[in-house]
């Protein structure tokens, strides 16, 4: 089993959220809005998602840390599972020109919105949707952040079991909590998530599924 990390956690805490408003706004609504995962979960009003995600260069410092962390060539060859509009794709290729990057996503408006010079790297495909268009360990390293939650148990069977055969590294950033009342505003900020499971439920399921790689948990503290 890999080790637990913290790239996405300074940028999560950056954001203020308002838990009670948003469990009692049309919540039903929204979530249902929310899957869709287009316009308005990415771009559209914050009851519906992002609020509108521009990207402001935030990303730069995780994307340092990852090639720092995992020891990433120039030449590295770079998986991100549920990309969104894949700034932190961007960013590793801006940070590594020679590298070969590769992102997919479920979200049309996503990847059709995602920096100019990264989109000719993405495709549009599930994560559940197996197996990957790559042979064994072609990867250096996959990473996922803040999708496989999204998916129900056994898609996330089939996704981390990817993860493990075509990447030589994994790291796989998702929401958790360690505390009633952290579970209680996941539960009441959560549109999309799938699979509420406390941080050692999370690490039995890695183990149980057969995923060696690295990951990290937000709270909703």
């Amino acid at each position: 089993m890999g080790q637990l990390r913290e790239i996405v956690t300074p940028l999560h805490k950056r954001t203020k959220r308002d838990y009670l408003a948003r469990m009692v706004d049309d919540k039903i609504h929204c979530m249902l809005k929310a899957k869709e995962y287009e316009f308005d979960y990415w771009d559209g009003d914050r009851r519906y998602g992002y609020g509108g995600y521009k990207y402001d260069g935030r990303w730069k410092a995780a994307a340092e840390n990852i090639i720092k962390t995992y020891h990433l060539k120039p030449d590295a060859k770079i998986l991100d599972i549920g990309c969104g509009k894949a700034h932190l794709l961007y960013e590793l290729k801006q940070l590594l020109p020679q590298s070969e990057v590769h992102g997919f996503d479920i979200s049309k408006h996503g990847l059709a919105d995602a920096p100019e010079g990264i989109r000719s790297h993405l495709t549009r495909r599930k994560a559940q949707d197996v197996p990957y268009p790559w042979k064994d360990k072609y990867f250096d390293l996959v990473i996922s952040l803040g999708c496989f939650h999204n998916l129900r148990l056994f898609e996330l069977e089939k996704a981390l079991k990817e993860v493990e055969r075509v990447g030589k590294q994994g790291y796989v950033m998702l929401e958790s909590y360690r505390s009633e009342a952290e579970l209680f505003n996941l539960q009441c900020w959560a549109l999309t998530c799938e699979s509420f499971f406390d941080q050692e439920e999370w690490v039995w399921l890695y183990r149980h599924f057969g995923y060696t790689g690295d990951y990290e948990f937000i709270y909703f503290e």
